[in-house]
């Protein structure tokens, strides 16, 4: 049996040889806090489609008392909470949930703040000069990062109505991403993700979902219905994004954390 001091000395020399050779990974090693970006799912959780027949199913078919074990049936959409959108959402042919690299799902993560602009308008589409500004303040978005949208949405989960925000019409009206923002940072910055504190990256009166089918079919995936995002700095933080592994899958709900410096 080891002792305790060749353990420490063989973990240090583990850790050294690990960062040796690929040292770009030493940040994950020190951070100050993990916050949790995940929204709990339930029967209350809001959807995009207003439903009066709840999506959210859980049944009991094990109990602590009778089978000496507690064990339940869920059932839930892909697309449900806070959740991933993979790929082939949208693009015929690219990849499924269980296709996307996992060193993809491991990434720095930027947070852009148009909190201020969403409270004039609910239907504000995050700009190129949203994206420019945040570069001259922070520097230019790396390649491989993850962007996240901070709309300040979040402070509505807690009821379906006014997160969704329909008008008499049924439209709903909720912030999101521009398409002339979403090829910037796709195009130019080579970012792996694209997340957002709502229902969708489109904003709500989207009629063509064109971020949606611009990104997706340059294997971006999306991250929506986010939460905890006012705790985040704009930079400074890795993000940690693990969905179900569903073969053949269009998207998932994801455990979505985040690492802070």
């Amino acid at each position: 049996m080891m002792n305790a001091g060749k353990f420490v000395l063989v973990s240090l020399l583990f850790a050294s040889a690990l960062l040796a050779q690929a040292p770009e990974a030493a940040h994950f090693l020190r951070y100050e806090k993990i916050l949790d970006l995940t929204h709990t799912l339930d029967e209350s959780t809001p959807t995009y489609e207003e439903t009066n027949v709840p999506v959210y199913q859980a049944k009991t078919v094990a109990t602590i008392e009778k089978e000496h074990y507690f064990a339940r049936e869920i059932c839930l959409p892909e697309h449900f909470g806070t959740h991933l959108d993979a790929p082939a959402h949208f693009a015929r042919g690219h990849w499924t949930l269980d296709q996307i690299p996992p060193e993809r799902l491991v990434a720095e993560m930027v947070v852009l703040d148009v909190g201020s602009k969403v409270k004039r308008d609910p239907d504000y589409r995050a700009s190129v000069e949203d994206v420019i500004d945040w570069e001259k303040a922070n520097g230019q978005i790396p390649n491989g990062a993850v962007v996240i949208l901070r709309t300040g949405w979040e402070s509505r989960w807690n009821s379906a109505k006014e997160y969704r925000n329909a008008d008499s019409k049924g439209v709903m009206h909720f912030p999101g991403y521009s398409l002339e923002a979403a090829k910037l940072l796709v195009g130019q910055r080579m970012v792996y993700g694209l997340g957002i504190d709502t229902l969708s990256v489109d904003y709500g009166p989207s009629p063509d979902f064109a971020v949606h089918q611009f990104s997706l079919a340059h294997d971006i995936y999306h991250l929506e219905n986010l939460a905890n995002l006012s705790r985040l700095p704009a930079r400074g933080s890795q993000v940690i994004v693990a969905p179900m592994k569903l073969a053949g899958g269009s998207g998932s709900p994801a455990r979505v954390l985040a690492l802070v410096q």
